[in-house]
């Protein structure tokens, strides 16, 4: 018997103006038809995890691929984890500069590797061996980039405090996809250019398993969206998807951990959560979450939780 499939992707969670709202439900219906395609035609949540994943790289509205924050030198660097909860299989890669698709360089370490785990020149070297071609690092840059790490850096240097993660509205984030194929095996992928005036080599939570992402038939699949390093601290991927195995609902669990995320480190993010049984939860302390959920009954755009 199938199982039918679920399709559920974040594009950040922000204090997202009015005036980008529509680019991002138009980048998460992209996102969905790109993955969900693949679902109906009976491919795995891996893969339609990966490519929608890939088109928000791709779509400069998002804080992945092209059009990413830039760190401290004005370069982009880009972190990608994808896990597949049938067997644990788990591709990662971190500060990359010269892939303009970092999800599809953790599925080739998924694919190809007995490692779990790349990092900079020798991750991209890994992708370049095993086919992805690699860009110059300037290709992805843009100028809105450039102008906000500007300003960001002006403020630094007034002694202005950072506004980052404390509802300034010049502040986007990750992507990321949860999946349940017709084989009723899931699959998550989180992929991130990280925080605006980083440290060059800074990693983040996206692309550390537990973390920012992870992915078990036997529990749910989950990605994480927001401030980093609180996420990484709670290991709040693993913290949610444990709540799901000890009995709360997806929902529920999502709840409880940006909750926990808050009480515990004063932290701020989104959540996307996916069962092997088809159910969801999503959930945000920020003023909106850019969403996608789509199932056998239709889909769902939203840039707040107004899941139903």
């Amino acid at each position: 018997m199938k199982t039918p499939p679920v399709l559920l992707i974040h594009g950040g969670a922000w204090a997202m103006p009015d005036d980008v709202v529509e680019a991002h439900k138009n980048g998460i219906a992209n996102a969905l038809a790109a993955g969900y395609t693949l679902l109906e035609m009976g491919e795995s949540a891996v893969d339609a995890v990966e490519a929608a994943v890939a088109v928000m790289e791709d779509d400069e509205a998002f804080d992945a691929g092209r059009g990413s924050f830039l760190t401290q030198d004005g370069r982009v660097q880009l972190d990608a984890l994808l896990m597949n909860g049938e067997n644990l299989r788990t591709g990662g890669v971190a500060c990359v500069e010269r892939l303009r698709n970092p999800i599809r360089a953790a599925r080739l370490v998924l694919d190809k590797s007995p490692h779990v785990y790349f990092v900079g020149t020798g991750a991209e070297r890994f992708a370049r061996q095993h086919g992805m071609a690699l860009c110059d690092n300037m290709d992805l840059v843009i100028p809105r980039e450039q102008e906000r790490l500007s300003k960001a850096q002006a403020a630094e240097l007034a002694g202005l405090p950072d506004q980052t993660f404390s509802g300034n509205l010049d502040s986007h984030d990750t992507v990321g996809a949860v999946a349940l194929d017709i084989h009723g095996n899931i699959a998550a992928g989180t992929s991130t250019g990280g925080t605006l005036n980083k440290a060059p080599g800074r990693v983040g939570d996206s692309s550390l398993i537990g973390c920012g992402c992870y992915a078990d038939n036997r529990t749910a699949a989950v990605s994480l969206t927001g401030w980093g390093e609180p996420i990484m601290k709670l290991v709040l991927g693993k913290w949610a998807v444990d709540r799901v195995a000890a009995g709360a609902s997806p929902e529920q669990a999502a709840e409880e951990a940006i909750a926990y995320l808050f009480s515990r480190l004063g932290g701020h993010g989104g959540i996307i959560l996916l069962g092997p049984d088809g159910r969801v939860g999503l959930a945000h302390n920020t003023p909106r979450m850019a969403w996608g959920l789509q199932t056998e009954a239709g889909s769902q755009i939203g840039v707040t939780r107004n899941l139903s």
